[in-house]
């Protein structure tokens, strides 16, 4: 078909996206290709928990655990309730952790994910609750544990009782820790907030993907607080990377290989 002069084609909606980082269009088959990474600048796009464990697992390895456990609105916070209902809707998760059994090159291991999608992947006593659980079964199995970690924090719903996840959790990657079985924690964009300041930082191998916002609060809050200019770079996974607060960080390409190694010393 030929267009005529100053005439437009109408494309389909939702087959290109825009990299918002160098602004390059991008085809959204071919970024599925490429692990949702911009091809341009290497920029990694946010994943949901499926994707993030499809491109992780090895094939059919997955089981999934816990799903039925879920929050209630144990404060009777305004709106919580219908939040809940909308985020399970639209993410076809019960929700903001997914927890399960899988492998990765064949070493089996207990695996959870957050999903951003599901109220910016924020920790409730659920959450909090399955990643304990997970901490439990990689004991009972001697099985190391990996969490993909993107949260924007505890979630403000459910008060002090998200806030006691933190140390609820942080005491169960303890007893993993005393049980000799390792915690490797992958940080992708966001981690901030609670969790962060909890299970996220807490790996005995601490990775995290290209770029990541990584930290308790936002940058922009520090330098209201502050009243300075923060450094280029601040609290992205390379800024951390530099000062120690990460063992490596890991391009996504790279992030099966990284683990299978990782997990072959634990086997061996």
């Amino acid at each position: 078909m030929t267009l005529q002069p100053g005439e437009k084609r109408e494309l389909p909606e939702g087959l290109w996206i825009k990299c918002p980082q160098c602004g390059e269009i991008l085809y959204h088959k071919d970024m599925a290709k490429n692990l949702k990474v911009c091809q341009k600048c290497g920029y990694h796009f946010r994943l949901t928990a499926a994707e993030r464990l499809h491109f992780t697992l090895d094939e059919n390895s997955f089981q999934e655990l816990e799903q039925d456990l879920v929050a209630d609105n144990p404060l009777n916070f305004p709106g919580y309730a219908e939040k809940l209902a909308l985020a399970r809707q639209t993410t076809g998760l019960t929700e903001a952790m997914v927890i399960g059994l899988g492998a990765v090159g064949g070493h089996e291991l207990v695996v959870g994910v957050l999903d951003a999608r599901f109220i910016m992947g924020s920790m409730g006593a659920a959450v909090g609750e399955k990643l304990v659980r997970a901490t439990e079964l990689a004991v009972e199995r001697r099985l190391p544990l990996l969490v993909f970690v993107a949260s924007g924090g505890a979630r403000m719903q459910e008060g002090v009782i998200s806030l006691m996840q933190m140390a609820k959790t942080a005491a169960a990657l303890e007893r993993l820790g005393r049980a000799g079985i390792p915690y490797i924690s992958v940080l992708t964009d966001p981690t901030t907030g609670g969790v962060a300041a909890s299970f996220g930082m807490l790996g005995d191998v601490i990775l995290a993907e290209p770029g990541a916002l990584i930290g308790f609060t936002g940058p922009r809050v520090i330098e209201q607080t502050i009243r300075q200019k923060l450094p280029d770079g601040f609290q992205r996974a390379e800024f951390l990377l530099e000062h120690g607060m990460l063992d490596m960080v890991v391009h996504r390409k790279q992030m099966r290989c990284t683990l299978n190694r990782l997990l072959r010393w634990y086997h061996s």
